[in-house]
């Protein structure tokens, strides 16, 4: 069962043997939480060659295991784990909030440029109103919005949250969204299920004295609106400074109890967090979906085909739709088999219109929990795969590449090097490689000049090269050619 699903994503070869096959898509990507340390850093306070060893190994895993992307967590709780002018540095990296790392470096550029190094996409993941966390252990900073905006803060629970109520307060979130956006060349802007917060019970949020100023109507459709207003202004905000990043929402897995039909769950997140996901997407203000669709395959009343196929139909504008798994399982009391995670992956490549999976969290494939890494390099992610493409961000590919050839002189290497044909951005290199008649993938980053490939790997001759440019949209070149016969020079 486990590796008859890897042919829904096998190559589909051309009638010319010659010819190199359409490259495999599909997202995989996993989150890294930085809140409460739980995937990175490992601590508070890790001297920064540590904490830098870590982020490197996590990226470098992420690679062995044919990830594409890591959606990393950059503000947990009106802090930030990257240099900024707006908000102080995060506890949860330097052990204190508003104490720069020592020495001196920015993790969201390093992550950034580690995963660019790879091949892999970096998206940006945000808290947008959440600004205390019961995990905190230091002071609040002077400069955090807790006490620079103490009008927009609201206690709830255990924890402090803006108020989403308040135009100010929104307006500030995508404010820090947007210096992001600008300064740094992440691939996608990323934020979860923390709209107005999860319900506590016998407390309603305190948010009458906004209400008072802002609202209109019922208060229930009040608050779903402010939230629609964040949405939609993320979206444009985005796509205004930088059209070719994503835009990706991971809210609560279930719409609705008993939508659809048979579903049951203790949270209405349209009442309870007043987060409307399906007019989002409807709406087309998002570019990728994750629903946290973090229940079994045969859960009774929380089934995650069921699930997965009601939010494939609400998909009209035929957005993303790359639901997030919940891999901790398998190393919780909740003691998951890994063939659960397995199975969802091949789930999800059954159903049309699902192209991807996104994996909570980095921390049991770090540990290669119950032998999770070798089950997903031997199943699903056996074969490199690139991003889908997403045609309404553009849809023009690049420019065919330029190849310059030299074999060595005892002719057993062949040194290919890679040359963009114009200036449209340009992120990855595919390259197709054939020895004898099998094709095998891999994804260069732009960066990569060149590449030597030997004359014979296995006992077969290599045949050909193919090396096609990928733009920031996914959108992929016609391909350049070399094999044995053809020499190419400048």
């Amino acid at each position: 069962m486990l590796l008859a699903p890897c042919l829904a994503l096998a190559l589909s070869f051309p009638a010319d043997p010659e010819a190199p096959p359409a490259p495999p898509r599909e997202f995989r990507a996993v989150w890294v939480a930085t809140v409460d340390n739980i995937d990175w850093p490992s601590k508070r306070g890790l001297p920064t060659a540590e904490a830098q060893a870590e982020l490197s190994a996590i990226f470098d895993k992420a690679a062995a295991l044919h990830l594409n992307a890591v959606i990393l967590q950059v503000r947990p709780m009106g802090d930030a784990l990257y240099s900024s002018k707006l908000e102080p540095w995060s506890e949860f990296l330097t052990g204190k909030q508003g104490k720069a790392p020592d020495p001196a470096w920015d993790p969201l550029e390093t992550a950034v440029a580690e995963a660019h190094r790879r091949g892999l996409e970096l998206h940006a993941w945000f808290n947008p109103f959440r600004a205390w966390h019961p995990a905190a252990k230091s002071e609040s900073d002077k400069s955090h919005l807790t006490r620079s905006h103490p009008e927009w803060i609201k206690h709830y629970g255990n924890f402090q949250w803006l108020d989403p109520g308040q135009p100010a307060a929104r307006a500030w979130s995508l404010r820090v969204m947007e210096d992001v956006v600008r300064r740094y060349d992440v691939d996608g802007i990323h934020i979860d299920d923390y709209f107005y917060p999860y319900p506590v019970k016998g407390q309603d949020f305190p948010d009458r004295d906004s209400y008072a100023r802002h609202g209109h109507g019922l208060r229930s459709e009040w608050r779903r609106a402010n939230v629609d207003a964040f949405v939609h202004d993320m979206y444009a905000m985005v796509k205004r400074v930088k059209p070719w990043v994503k835009v990706g929402i991971s809210p609560f897995g279930i719409y609705r109890p008993g939508v659809p039909s048979g579903i049951q769950a203790n949270l209405d997140q349209v009442e309870g967090l007043y987060a409307d996901p399906k007019r989002w997407l409807a709406e087309g203000w998002c570019d990728y979906l994750s629903p946290q669709l973090y229940w079994k395959i045969g859960q009774p009343h929380q089934a995650y085909p069921v699930l997965l196929r009601w939010w494939l139909a609400q998909n009209p504008k035929g957005r993303h739709l790359w639901p997030g798994n919940f891999a901790s399982q398998i190393s919780t009391p909740a003691d998951w088999p890994v063939s659960e995670i397995i199975d969802q992956i091949d789930m999800t490549r059954r159903h049309p219109g699902a192209g991807g999976n996104v994996l909570f969290s980095m921390k049991p494939l770090m540990a290669d929990a119950k032998g999770i890494d070798a089950a997903l390099l031997a199943g699903p992610y056996k074969q490199t795969a690139l991003v889908p493409p997403s045609p309404w961000l553009g849809d023009k590919p690049p420019v065919q590449p330029t190849l310059v050839t030299v074999t060595t002189p005892d002719e057993l290497r062949v040194r290919i090097d890679m040359k963009p044909a114009n200036l449209k951005p340009v992120r990855l290199w595919a390259i197709w490689t054939r020895y004898a008649q099998e094709w095998s993938l891999e994804a260069l980053p732009v960066d990569e000049k060149g590449l030597a490939r030997p004359m014979a790997s296995g006992g077969k001759p290599l045949n050909e090269v193919a090396v096609a440019a990928v733009d920031r949209n996914g959108a992929l070149s016609a391909y350049a050619l070399w094999k044995p016969d053809v020499r190419t020079s400048e």
